[in-house]
């Protein structure tokens, strides 16, 4: 298990994130998913926990700041993290974060991070409704409503063409496909991109990551009970897979993906020099989470070791 605090503490840094920019709640969101890692795989051996909680603690210490202007900002990334001042809880407005998700939530907005950090923190504040005060919860539905005007996200479209935002792409019939008609569907189609695209080397948009961890907020959302919200959220999720889709294969140009030859659920994976570059240090505990949420849709053995082995390109 990983210790309770960092609960607290990853629930503090996405309430103050509005202070930094909606890229900040990147720090928090890690944290408190580092904990759900620890709490849903709870019988994974103790030193798969000992490094994620060394994960834990480089986040918190600040160790990828680039998600906004420290200077400008004025609060350094170890500040997100200081607790509120002890206030009576009031669980019953932890519903006001859902309910600015939802202006924002049926178009992909900054690759998913939309609702990403928002269902993060509603099981965090739903599981432990002790931490849902006044202030958290205010700071945490600025944070989200601060996505509103957002863009999609960005693509790697190759060296001639270079990054476009998801608005300039124009989406054609080639990269198309039903709309899903459930959550079951969409993690059925998350799961199937993973395994057929891990190999192939895209850059944007959040890569399989944020798809993942986009597909694991909508479950969470409807696990806790706001099933309309789910399906409000359905279309953005399509537009992800689209817009994944879209980007050309870089390998020529970027080099190869590679692939961790250690699974993160044993021991050894967190005894050598994990990479840390690209965002990873976050990205890394935020998928964990994220991936083993949605893994326990699969149904099929053979489609889970597929799903596993494809899910080691994100591990490296």
């Amino acid at each position: 298990m990983i210790e309770f605090e960092y609960l607290y503490q990853g629930i503090c840094g996405l309430a103050h994130s509005p202070a930094a920019g909606t890229m900040a709640g990147h720090l928090g969101a890690a944290v408190a998913a580092g904990y759900f890692f620890g709490e849903d795989q709870s019988t994974l051996p103790p030193e798969v926990f000992t490094g994620v909680t060394g994960e834990l603690k480089r986040v918190i210490a600040g160790e990828e700041s680039f998600w906004y202007n420290v200077k400008k900002a004025g609060i350094t990334p170890t500040e997100l993290f200081k607790p509120f001042p002890k206030a009576a809880a009031t669980p019953g407005k932890i519903d006001t974060i859902v309910f600015a998700l939802q202006k924002n939530v049926g178009q992909t907005r900054q690759s998913g991070h939309n609702i990403i950090f928002a269902s993060i923190a509603v099981r965090a504040l739903r599981d432990h409704d002790e931490f849902a005060t006044p202030e958290i919860i205010e700071g945490i539905r600025k944070l989200t409503a601060g996505f509103n005007n957002a863009h999609a996200g960005r693509g790697y479209y190759g060296k001639q063409t270079g990054w476009k935002t998801g608005n300039q792409v124009q989406l054609t019939d080639k990269n198309n496909f039903p709309e899903y008609q459930s959550v079951q569907e969409m993690v059925d189609v998350t799961i199937a991109e993973l395994i057929a695209t891990a190999p192939v080397k895209r850059q944007g948009f959040g890569g399989l990551w944020h798809i993942i961890n986009h597909a694991a907020a909508i479950t969470e959302l409807n696990r806790f009970g706001y099933e309309e919200v789910a399906k409000q959220a359905l279309p953005a999720h399509h537009q992800h897979i689209r817009l994944w889709r879209s980007l050309p294969d870089v390998e020529s140009e970027l080099g190869a993906n590679t692939k961790s030859i250690h699974d993160p659920r044993e021991p050894v994976y967190w005894e050598g020099m994990l990479k840390r570059d690209e965002a990873r240090l976050t990205h890394r505990i935020k998928t964990l989470y994220g991936y083993y949420t949605i893994r326990r849709f699969i149904e099929d053995d053979n489609q889970r070791k597929q799903a596993d082995d494809a899910f080691l390109y994100l591990m490296d």
